[in-house]
């Protein structure tokens, strides 16, 4: 027998529908995603730390969970919503079920509410902080708990999900894998990288290793002297969650790095803690980025990318300070501001997520373009 569940939005709306996962309550802000594939790695990626996420593809759960598909050690969302949570799967790698992987992390999941109701609500007006709950379902007391849980802008959450501690990365795209790589190249000499990390993603690594880096992943507080201190060819700055202006020590750090010269990449969160650095604005967007169709135009040489994405900020293009950073790229759904550069510097970086891609691989030249640029 299923149990109700009911998800409570803090503008007065109330889907009902029945629990899976784990029988909690909870709060955060309800966002969707627009992928068809790819749950567990949507789940598993830091950046959606304090989001309920909700799927727009009715059907999840199809291919179970396996730890080859993990972005990080654990899921960080807050909750998951969908139409419908397959009860088994059907999938050579699987492991174990969705709900199962859920009850054992603590998440709690809502399925069988009208999903493409709730993402044309959330469009039209914007995401917004809601609450799942399998145990309480009184209007009054759920919205009065939603209405004082926090609020993403200015929530810095890097500092809940990044590593207590340094560590080293040394594993590829292949490595543990059941997928077989047909020709891996053999590095000789690796290239000295320190990541910052703001929640990064396994893949983002994994990547960065197959292109011949040496990588260091260190807290997103340790400071620019403690890093330029190990002597590093570059600084990556990865993806994670929140308000990227309430990141003030990555900023203050970052503004530092640039001042020593040294190539820099940065991806998402990364991108807009660049942007701030080098003094750029950034603003909530209404409904945020999230799914893996998303077009973005390459404005040097006028390509377009499908991308994959996932933030609830943006770089503002106005006031934007063009005496010294370029806007490399755009995205074509709302002109947003989807890539920058340094001029004359190598530091660069994008917002949406390369190690993603979604179809043909085009955006995978950023990371051997930021390799090139440390010789």
């Amino acid at each position: 027998m299923s149990k109700p569940a009911v998800l409570y939005l803090e503008d007065g709306s109330r889907f009902d529908g029945d629990a899976f996962g784990s029988e909690r309550e909870v709060c955060g802000e309800t966002v969707f995603n627009t992928s068809i594939t790819g749950y567990q790695e949507i789940l598993t990626d830091p950046s959606y730390t304090g989001q309920m996420v909700t799927m727009t593809y009715p059907h999840i759960g199809n291919v179970g969970v396996n730890p080859e598909d993990a972005e990080s050690a654990k899921p960080w969302v807050s909750a998951f919503i969908v139409k419908e949570a397959n009860a088994s799967y059907s999938n050579f790698r699987g492991r174990q079920t969705l709900d199962a992987y859920l009850k054992q992390h603590g998440i709690p999941g809502i399925e069988g509410i009208d999903t493409r109701a709730l993402v044309k609500h959330l469009r039209d007006r914007g995401a917004m902080r809601g609450i799942v709950s399998s145990s309480h379902f009184d209007s009054v007391a759920l919205l009065k708990k939603v209405k004082a849980s926090p609020d993403m802008n200015g929530l810095d959450l890097a500092k809940d999900v990044t590593t207590d501690k340094p560590y080293v990365w040394n594993t590829s795209s292949f490595d543990n894998c059941s997928l077989v790589a047909d020709n891996l190249r053999v590095i000789e000499k690796r290239k000295k990288v320190v990541v910052l990390d703001f929640g990064v993603k396994h893949n983002i690594l994994r990547r960065l290793y197959d292109e011949g880096c040496e990588l260091e992943v260190l807290p997103a507080q340790t400071p620019a002297a403690e890093i330029l201190k190990r002597k590093p060819d570059g600084v990556f700055l990865s993806n994670g969650p929140g308000d990227p202006a309430a990141v003030t020590y990555g900023i203050e750090t970052t503004k530092v790095l640039i001042q020593s010269g040294l190539p820099i990449f940065g991806i998402c969160l990364g991108h807009q803690i660049l942007s701030l650095a080098l003094g750029c604005r950034t603003f909530k967007l209404k409904f945020g980025h999230r799914g893996g169709n998303h077009p973005v135009k390459n404005l040097s040489t006028g390509a377009v990318e499908i991308t994959s994405q996932n933030h609830g900020f943006a770089v503002d293009s106005q006031g934007f300070p063009v005496d010294k950073v370029e806007i490399t790229h755009i995205n074509l759904n709302d002109q947003t501001v989807e890539g920058l550069r340094l001029k004359g510097r190598p530091v660069f970086s994008i917002q949406y997520h390369p190690e993603a891609s979604p179809g043909p691989h085009d955006a995978s030249k950023y990371f051997a373009q930021f390799v090139q640029s440390l010789c």
